[in-house]
């Protein structure tokens, strides 16, 4: 009724929507679960989105400012994205918070290894296996999944700042 008075400190519903959606459908691509034998289950499929968006943060860190402000409406979208899904699975208000907490903090720690893995610290094989599997993974599963990120990451690399806000990715 007010948002007209408060229209600059209401995020926009759809703010972030266009590129969240570009990373949900990279994340619903099936060779991640085909041949990078990532377990076609809820929490591996969970595990896909937040490395695919950790990696799509990562990529905006180095825009400086109008990065920053994709990177807070993306992050935000995962969020409200992520509650909706957990409120739709029967997850009520006692323990919703603890289980957001929980997946923000796992997006967190896969920003942390794509960061490494972008920066040369650490191999993309290694930031892959911990970010995409809990169990032991076949070889030929981690070379397929780790170089369909570097491959996507070397596309980021060339997506200008609006072509990524628009869910450009490819």
């Amino acid at each position: 009724m007010l948002t007209f008075l408060f229209r600059r400190l209401t995020a926009s519903p759809r703010r972030g929507a266009e590129l969240f959606d570009a990373v949900t459908g990279l994340a619903r691509e099936p060779h991640w679960y085909v041949e990078g034998k990532v377990p076609d289950t809820l929490d591996g499929r969970f595990a896909v989105l937040a490395t695919l968006t950790a990696l799509v943060l990562v990529r905006l860190e180095g825009e400086g400012e109008p990065g920053d402000a994709i990177s807070v409406a993306l992050t935000e979208r995962f969020v409200h994205v992520m509650e909706s899904e957990h409120r739709e699975l029967g997850i009520g208000d006692p323990t919703l918070g603890k289980t957001m907490r929980k997946l923000v903090g796992s997006l967190a720690r896969r920003v942390e290894l794509c960061r490494s893995a972008t920066s040369g610290g650490v191999e993309w094989q290694i930031a892959t296996r911990d970010s995409l599997y809990k169990d032991r993974v076949s070889a030929d599963a981690l070379v397929h999944a780790s170089e369909a990120l570097k491959r996507l990451w070397a596309k980021l690399q060339g997506r200008t700042l609006s072509e990524l806000n628009e869910g450009k990715l490819q």
